[in-house]
């Protein structure tokens, strides 16, 4: 990687990690608090309706930003289009949302959720006006000023939230902190980011996006809806306690692998983008970026699995106790995200959205099989079934990175097994350490940083090269 590209790449990377870590370290410290002060209902009542608004939130996109992002001859009437088009899905999705909502209430026989639903959808006009200036701030690997703007948005938000929790206003309380979010992020991405529109609506550069945008739009749509399948059927035949119980599970086990993605995915995008003409460097940066992500997600969720049970006991206490033996299970599933996430990222920087449907439809209708299986026989089942779904998924995910640039399942798993088979003794040692050690608070502390010491320690001594390149960023800032 070019001094340029690589000095552009890492700061760029530097400031992500700042700013998931920063505004999803504080927003996770708000859910603690706010899980002590809610009940498991009152989350369940919003993971009822999230399949909803992730799905008018993949419309608003329309996969324009990304589209965006890689194009390299970006010009003022693609996103003044992308603009124009997002805000009248925007509109047109919270209409929907808000003609729709009686009938949501009686799906899931919850009249609550007419108010909740209509409120809460404010917030798909609210995000539609802030995506170019999103995808100005990533096409140039600006992570710097979105730090700034998550960090105050979370803070400000998660304090109302907590405020209107305290005071007993339950389900509210996470409405109020989702709506300020939004409305603070917008405000300051107008403010911070220059850009405005300038041109017309423009049929050309519509019909340029939308080639690429469509597929990914599908594919999103797919995505997001399988995704999201899973609270809107147990939110149908489970209760809303139980449906708050999987939400949070599922929660704890997103936060760290999610974090860790998403600082190299928004990283590796834009950069790889770059070179993606450039045959051997767009392989080698592919190796590193794909390296790098497992380098630190495997070790995080199987210690996040070691250490599920003092973890969810000492911070939201045993009112959510069911969620412990879930959160392990989803543990085994969701670290593999960052090897999905950057191996679909290649398709779509090498202009392939076709292919990227292609994989979308197949895994998507062996997710719903595997669902339909293991769904009579309950919550924990279907989460066995997630982890059976991520492995599938993973041999068809690098099938055409095979194809693309050489570099298939197998010789993913070279790379990737030994970093995969440290992480697992790392949690098997922390997991047997818990068994000595009666306090909570104890375990947390004597197992984890045992279970860090042990894989740091371990890599020192094999002499990994991704140890010594997140050693290199972090000295070199």
């Amino acid at each position: 990687m070019p001094s340029d590209l690589k000095k552009k790449a890492v700061k760029g990377m530097l400031w992500s990690t700042i700013e998931r870590f920063s505004t999803q370290g504080i927003n996770f410290l708000f859910t603690i608090i706010l899980a002590r002060l809610l009940s498991p209902s009152d989350y369940g009542t919003i993971a009822m309706i999230t399949i909803f608004f992730a799905i008018c939130q993949t419309f608003i996109d329309s996969g324009f930003a990304n589209a965006l992002i890689r194009k390299i001859d970006r010009t003022e009437a693609d996103k003044s289009t992308a603009f124009y088009f997002n805000i009248f899905v925007g509109l047109i999705c919270y209409l929907i949302i808000f003609i729709s909502a009686p009938f949501i209430a009686t799906f899931y026989n919850q009249p609550i959720l007419t108010p909740v639903t209509r409120i809460l959808g404010i917030n798909l006009i609210l995000q539609s006006f802030c995506i170019i200036q999103q995808a100005e701030l990533t096409s140039k690997i600006n992570f710097k000023t979105q730090a700034k703007i998550s960090l105050i948005g979370v803070i400000i938000s998660g304090l109302l939230g907590l405020c209107m929790a305290y005071n007993g206003f339950g389900v509210w309380s996470l409405v109020t902190q989702a709506l300020s979010s939004s409305l603070i992020r917008t405000l300051l991405l107008w403010i911070l980011v220059r850009w405005r529109p300038t041109q017309k609506f423009s049929k050309e550069s519509f019909r340029n996006l939308f080639s690429y945008g469509s597929k990914l739009l599908i594919s999103g749509l797919l995505d997001t809806t399988y995704n999201n399948i899973y609270p809107l059927v147990i939110g149908k035949f489970y209760t809303p306690a139980q449906l708050g119980i999987y939400s949070r599970a599922l929660h704890f086990g997103q936060f760290p692998s999610e974090t860790f993605t998403r600082i190299l995915q928004r990283v590796s995008f834009p950069a790889l983008s770059t070179i993606q003409n450039e045959a051997d460097r767009l392989k080698n940066n592919y190796i590193k970026f794909l390296k790098l992500s497992s380098f630190l997600v495997f070790p995080t969720m199987m210690l996040l699995a070691a250490l599920a049970k003092p973890l969810v006991l000492f911070l939201l206490t045993d009112k959510w106790s069911e969620a412990i033996p879930l959160l392990q299970i989803l543990c085994f599933s969701l670290m593999w995200y960052p090897v999905h996430a950057i191996n679909l990222n290649l398709l779509q920087v090498k202009g392939r959205s076709d292919l990227f449907l292609r994989l979308e439809i197949i895994k998507k209708c062996i997710g719903i099989a595997i669902l339909v299986i293991t769904l009579p026989r309950g919550i924990r089942a279907m989460c066995y079934g997630m982890v059976v779904s991520a492995y599938i998924s993973l041999i068809i995910n690098t099938y055409y990175t095979g194809k693309l640039i050489s570099i298939g399942f197998l010789k993913q798993m070279q790379f990737l097994f030994p970093i995969f088979l440290n992480s697992i003794i790392m949690g098997l040692i922390a997991w047997g350490l818990t068994h000595i050690i009666s306090s909570n608070l104890l375990q947390l502390i004597i197992c984890g940083i045992a279970g860090i010491i042990y894989y740091a320690a371990s890599n020192k001594l094999i002499k990994s090269s991704e140890l010594d390149e997140l050693v290199s960023i972090v000295r070199n800032k």
